[in-house]
């Protein structure tokens, strides 16, 4: 048995109840063995892989707080530090009923190659809680905010851990934390990351995931002798990685026709309208049921369905796991081109392969959604240096991150006779900067 098969029994025989770590592990050391080998020796004698399988550190925590009528609710609230080898630890807090453990792990493993690939000094961690903001008051999302400041604050700050949003986690509950973490500390720094403009956030943080995914989209298609323009797109989700990849998509000159919710999703020729979105969903936090009552040319069905659109590109910008097998099957025949990752590893390692066996184009989410985090750690610049970049800059720099992004993976592909195989190129280029960072600084 080789060192990545050993280091993965281990880890399996550790994680048992956590199938989302495990699934992102596997991924990742499966692609990283041809890099492996080469050094395992080295590898095997300073157990690299079973650092860089096991989090630095795990924070779990009470969250109580007092409901609108009075009632005290508890919810639980994690923290894991995943690894610092490149930077202080960097990644978002996702609020959303599903959240325990495992799916923390999985995301905070993703974030330290997704980090290392913008080329930023960011290391990887991911937190949350169970809380579910949604049918909440804002007076009750503020209470827990508060509450979970409270004990998070201990563990965080600008030079040791720098959390941001995710599913569940907006601007209003990132202003809420903030306030807490300043009120609590006496210290205004830039401790968060997606902050409103008054307060040291960064023009296009909002746009970014969902227009960086577009540019590397965009790259990855001319690499391979196509253009974005005149393409049909299929999107999933309808957040804000969603309505920006689509709103992206239209000013790059392609069409994206589909959008989805948890209880249903939109088709709509025409292409989706991005200003009817952003009200139905923005706004007035309503069902998309409210989009198709108002757009004539739209189409609402119930459940799933969006992968079953024909369309020369996918995006899935929703959640983990969405893309399954089926779907792949059905894009494929429908004659899909490329498949690009809004959301984080939405689509199922078998979906994955089949695709890949098929000749599509796939970048997974550790690179293509990585517009997020780097345009975050574009705001932390601006907070250590007192400065406000314009959108343009920063909107430029995103851009350039992103096609540097690609070529990046893309050269690590082809080092490793694994041209066109852009999962195992993001693992490769993500994972060596961390290893001689690792290697480089002695068993801690």
């Amino acid at each position: 048995m080789g060192y990545v098969e050993e280091v993965f029994e281990k880890v399996k025989a550790k994680n048992a109840a956590e199938p989302e770590f495990l699934q992102a592990v596997e991924e990742v050391l499966e692609s990283l063995k041809p890099v492996i080998e080469k050094n395992e020796e080295a590898y095997r004698k300073a157990a690299l892989l079973e650092r860089i399988v096991e989090p630095e550190r795990q924070i779990k925590f009470r969250v109580p707080w007092v409901d609108d009528s009075g009632q005290v609710q508890v919810n639980t609230g994690y923290r894991v530090q995943f690894n610092s080898a490149i930077g202080p630890y960097k990644g978002g807090l996702r609020f959303h009923p599903s959240v325990y453990l495992g799916i923390i792990k999985f995301l905070g493993f993703e974030q330290i190659f997704k980090n290392s690939l913008t080329g930023l000094p960011i290391g990887g961690g991911k937190g949350g809680s169970d809380f579910d903001p949604k049918g909440k008051s804002d007076r009750e999302v503020m209470a827990f905010c508060q509450s979970f400041m409270t004990e998070l604050c201990k563990y965080i700050g600008k030079d040791e851990d720098v959390p941001a949003g995710d599913i569940g986690v907006g601007g209003r509950e990132i202003g809420f934390m903030f306030g807490q973490y300043k009120r609590i500390t006496g210290q205004y720094e830039g401790v968060l990351t997606g902050k409103g403009l008054t307060f040291g956030g960064s023009l296009a943080r909002t746009e970014a995931t969902g227009y960086g995914l577009l540019y590397l989209t965009e790259e990855m298609l001319k690499s391979n002798a196509q253009d974005i323009k005149g393409k049909t797109i299929a999107v999933s989700g309808s957040g804000n990685v969603a309505i920006y990849a689509i709103e992206k998509a239209k000013q790059l000159g392609a069409k994206p026709v589909t959008c989805s919710d948890s209880t249903g999703w939109i088709y709509d020729p025409e292409g989706i309208d991005v200003d009817l979105l952003k009200e139905v969903k923005e706004i007035n936090r309503a069902r998309l049921t409210e989009y198709a009552q108002k757009r004539s040319s739209a189409e609402y069905h119930e459940g799933k369905g969006v992968w079953s659109v024909k369309v020369d590109v996918a995006l899935p910008c929703a959640t983990q796991n969405e893309l399954t097998l089926d779907d792949a099957k059905t894009l494929v025949s429908n004659g899909v081109i490329a498949v690009a990752e809004g959301a984080n590893m939405p689509t199922t390692l078998d979906a994955t392969k089949y695709l890949q066996e098929n000749k599509v184009l796939f970048c997974p989410g550790k690179a293509s959604n990585a517009g997020g985090v780097a345009t975050s750690a574009l705001e932390m610049s601006q907070n250590s240096e007192r400065l406000s970049w314009t959108f343009e800059e920063v909107d430029g720099k995103l851009k350039q991150i992103m096609v540097d992004i690609f070529h990046n993976i893309d050269d690590a592909a082809k080092r490793y006779d694994m041209e066109g195989n852009y999962v195992a190129g993001a693992n490769i280029a993500g994972f060596e900067k961390v290893a001689t960072a690792m290697m480089a600084q002695g068993v801690v």
